[in-house]
């Protein structure tokens, strides 16, 4: 909860951010030039290809054209005009995806009721977050931008490329499904949450989480069963019908129960998993992703079972009470039991390396390297139904390539290229080498600020005028008589109208 400001302070604020903006723009400035437009045809060669889907390609090439890969293999010739990158000693996979993340948006938690199904986060897109960069020299290419956890249901998802320089409506993954998030546990019944001098929000217990889920498809259900019932009689051929009345609230909700919305729902305990997987099966929706999911290890074959997705941490343990029983095996557990996993950050900063958070699943779990990969290129990929366009390399899917100077696995890899749809979004010796010229930038526009401060006089304040001191002979008068004077009790006339 944010205290107001007085106006007053958050203009003096706003007015030193925007100083601040101005004098360490520079640093940025790089970073926020939207790249180059992309030649027709690239060729990326001599490469290690690690297609994820068959295998690794020593001396690898991939043809790129018209930003969709067009050859993949050791014999690739590049044809008059193309692009050519040589990646010899270098490693390229596809475009690392993070199936839970946060990033270019803001304000992301509409927790003031538990179900707020109508809000979506396409509507908060920042394309400007820096975070967006950042990710992109870690080598994410595509993210799943969740609302908060807050809510028992919370707002509508968004799958998004990270085409940085581009505006809001260019980010969102063209024909990616849409998706909601749902929350269980801890967030949604506000254990860690409460203003004092105010009744806390229902639900406040993880019964009560369980039943607003189930309260609202009850809903959701008779809601679409109304709108079923009036097309039916619109195709019948009745007249002057009146709709029924729009629920943006319960509208996604039909979607999930239609199949045309994946849920992707925060949680930890395994008793919680099972509800949700109880209430999917009575209103016959399914459950696309449980997220963080860190006692997955422990319901693993009724997560087998129910075809759901699997997206959780690395290592992450304790940080609250609902993750003391997580172990770094369990992505490599639910992943043994036949469940789809992915490896997600759910931070800006943990995005930066999620390769490495991959690779850990090798030390704790036994996965073999392609099995590690998976978790951050195709398993995210199948989650989100996008696995037909991203999360391997192969012919006809879209050219999203991380090309990095080490296996990508090791501690010691660093991206070098980051590529979505055949454009290059980052490159690693084009941001070194700009960072002499954005010093040089920075510091004559210091100088400018400086000079300014000097020469600009200083504004005085207008003098107060003082009131004129009062002389003795100025003295008031003794007040006229009154009704209640002697004179008036005497009789002697009074002046003045009553």
């Amino acid at each position: 909860m944010r205290i107001p400001t007085p106006r007053n302070a958050a203009r003096t604020r706003l007015s030193f951010l925007s100083f601040l903006c101005l004098l360490y723009f520079p640093f940025f400035a790089n970073a926020a030039t939207p790249p180059p437009d992309a030649p027709p045809v690239i060729l990326i060669q001599n490469a290690t290809i690690l297609t994820v889907s068959h295998g690794t390609i020593e001396h690898g090439s991939i043809l790129i054209k018209d930003g969709k890969i067009a050859e993949v293999g050791q014999s690739v010739k590049a044809p008059a005009g193309a692009q050519v990158i040589d990646a010899a000693g270098q490693f390229v996979i596809p475009g690392i995806i993070d199936c839970h993340s946060h990033i270019a948006a803001e304000s992301i938690n509409e927790g003031s009721v538990s179900v707020s199904s109508m809000v979506t986060m396409e509507e908060v897109l920042d394309p400007d977050d820096m975070d967006i960069y950042r990710d992109l020299a870690g080598g994410v290419t595509s993210a799943n931008i969740l609302h908060g956890s807050a809510n028992s249901i919370g707002g509508q998802t968004l799958v998004i490329k990270l085409r940085w320089g581009q505006p809001a409506s260019k980010l969102p993954f063209e024909g990616a499904m849409p998706g909601i998030k749902f929350a269980l546990g801890e967030n949604p019944k506000r254990s860690n949450f409460s203003i004092p001098g105010q009744p806390k929000r229902y639900p406040a217990t993880r019964m009560g989480v369980e039943e607003t889920i189930r309260g609202a498809f009850s809903e959701a259900r008779d809601y679409k069963k109304t709108w079923d019932d009036y097309n039916k009689r619109v195709a019948a051929g009745e007249k002057n019908l009146i709709p029924p009345r729009r629920d943006l609230r319960l509208e996604p909700l039909v979607e999930v129960l239609e199949g045309k919305r994946y849920v992707h729902s925060h949680c930890y305990r395994e008793d919680e998993i099972l509800m949700l997987l109880r209430v999917a099966k009575e209103f016959a929706f399914k459950v696309r992703t449980f997220q963080h999911i860190l006692e997955g290890y422990k319901v693993a074959d009724e997560l087998a079972a129910a075809g759901v997705g699997a997206s959780t941490f690395s290592d992450w343990w304790a940080y609250k009470v609902e993750a003391y029983d997580a172990i770094p095996y369990n992505a490599a557990l639910m992943t043994r039991r036949g469940v789809i996993v992915s490896i997600n950050s759910d931070d800006s900063e943990e995005a930066t390396h999620l390769n490495q958070e991959a690779a850990k699943s090798m030390k704790y779990g036994g996965l073999s390297r392609d099995e590690a990969l998976k978790l951050v290129t195709l398993n995210p990929a199948i989650q989100l139904g996008i696995d037909k366009r991203v999360g391997t390399i192969d012919v006809g899917k879209d050219a999203d390539l991380t090309i990095y100077n080490h296996d990508p696995l090791s501690a010691y890899a660093v991206v070098q290229k980051t590529l979505i749809d055949g454009r290059i979004y980052f490159d690693r010796e084009r941001d070194i080498t700009g960072r002499a010229d954005l010093e040089k930038e920075k510091k004559a526009l210091t100088e400018k600020l400086k000079k300014a401060a000097e020469k600009k006089p200083e504004e005085k304040k207008p003098e107060e005028k003082k009131p004129p001191e009062k002389k003795p002979e100025d003295k008031p008068k003794p007040p006229a008589p009154t009704p209640t004077s002697t004179a008036a009790r005497a009789g002697a006339p009074l002046g003045g109208a009553l």
